[in-house]
């Protein structure tokens, strides 16, 4: 299982190091090692979030996802994605770019950096538009209770987290035009810059879910049989099986996750720029770090780990909640990517944690005296 899952992510690591020590020797070698472990550990959030929503998909959309999804996530995001913000920018053609790219690395490295606001903006609001409709709805389990339970009643309030999304983008512009303005000036466009990415990332993130939920609705007549099936089923005390989305809602489905992907992937692509200029070592690691995240997302799936561990979902989009805080304060200030990484780790790993207490718990409380046990809900 093991092998039929992470085979290809293997193959891939096999050949790309490979390829960098024919490229650069063994110091490209370690570049590429360090690039693709960077990916894995700011991504590993990226997964989880991945996996609760392919489970909904059917085989088919699953496929696609592994294979077309592939190719726009190693290719799109970690080699054209860093060329075509360079060409945006600096207003060169994308040929310009990729030449620039070998010919003038630390030019190239500084256009990416100056690119930054921009993309940070549009990631940072698309990422916090995401937790925000997370925490504000009301689910049967509640992870940090004392947190989830007030903001649940919050969200009743139409748009709420639409208005606290622009809210915190004004805050953001505002704060980088004041510290522009202490510093003469020269980059105070940005703040406006900094103002239509973000509501570019709003804008993208309502359209592609909003689509998605729209042609979600639309299937419900036709999953009515399913989730009978389904009740049925957790009557007679046997697993149910989910509801899964096909056609127009699936491939609306499919949009959402390339994007969430790609708006997570800006902070690798940005990271790895602190490691090296290199787009052909940067295009390899992030790509074996890539492969590692899809495959880690099908793991998940196919395992039924978000079943098993129903705390785990809760723990990423806290931390697609801290990647996205942190990408609005890099547009101002550096933040080492490595605080990055572990600040979405330790929170997976403490969600993890509850839900192993959750199953202890539930599990003494089925074998004991029939005496309701009370089942940790948090940290």
């Amino acid at each position: 299982m093991l092998l039929k899952t992470f085979g290809w992510s293997f193959a891939v690591t096999a050949l790309g190091l490979v390829a960098a020590v024919f490229y650069g020797g063994w110091e490209a070698f370690g570049v590429v090692a360090i690039l693709a472990v960077l990916e894995i550990s700011l991504s590993f959030d990226n997964a989880v979030v991945n996996a609760g929503i392919l489970k909904k998909m059917n085989a088919f959309w699953q496929k696609i996802f592994l294979t077309v999804g592939v190719l726009i996530a190693v290719f799109g995001m970690r080699l054209v994605f860093p060329v075509v913000i360079v060409a945006i920018t600096a207003k060169l053609n994308p040929i310009d770019a990729v030449h620039l790219a070998f010919a003038d690395k630390d030019r190239y490295q500084q256009l990416v950096t100056d690119a930054h606001p921009a993309i940070a903006a549009f990631g940072g609001m698309f990422l916090l538009m995401i937790f925000l409709d997370f925490i504000f709805e009301d689910r049967d389990i509640k992870w940090l209770q004392w947190i989830e339970r007030p903001l649940a009643k919050l969200g009743k309030v139409d748009m709420l987290s639409v208005c606290i999304a622009l809210i915190v983008l004004l805050v953001t512009s505002f704060t980088f035009a004041t510290h522009a303005h202490q510093h003469g000036g020269a980059h105070i466009d940005k703040a406006q810059t900094v103002l239509i990415s973000g509501i570019a990332g709003l804008i993208t993130y309502m359209i592609v879910g909003g689509l998605s939920g729209f042609f979600e609705e639309r299937l419900e007549e036709e999953e009515e049989r399913a989730h009978e099936e389904e009740e049925e089923a957790a009557r007679t005390g046997k697993k149910k099986s989910a509801v899964l989305l096909a056609g127009q809602a699936a491939f609306f489905m499919f949009l959402y996750l390339e994007v969430l992907d790609a708006s997570f992937s800006f902070d690798g692509v940005i990271g790895a720029f602190a490691i090296t200029n290199d787009i052909v070592m940067m295009a390899l690691g992030l790509g074996i770090g890539a492969m590692y995240v899809r495959s880690l997302t099908v793991y998940l799936v196919r395992q039924g780990t978000l079943d098993d561990y129903v705390y785990l979902e809760h723990g990423a989009h806290y931390a697609i909640g801290a990647l996205a805080i942190i990408l609005m304060v890099t547009i101002q200030y550096e933040i080492n990517e490595v605080i990055t990484g572990l600040v979405g780790v330790v929170l997976i790993a403490l969600s993890f944690w509850s839900s192993v207490r959750r199953n202890r718990a539930l599990e003494a409380a089925e074998g004991g005296s029939g005496e309701k046990a009370e089942v940790p809900s948090g940290v």
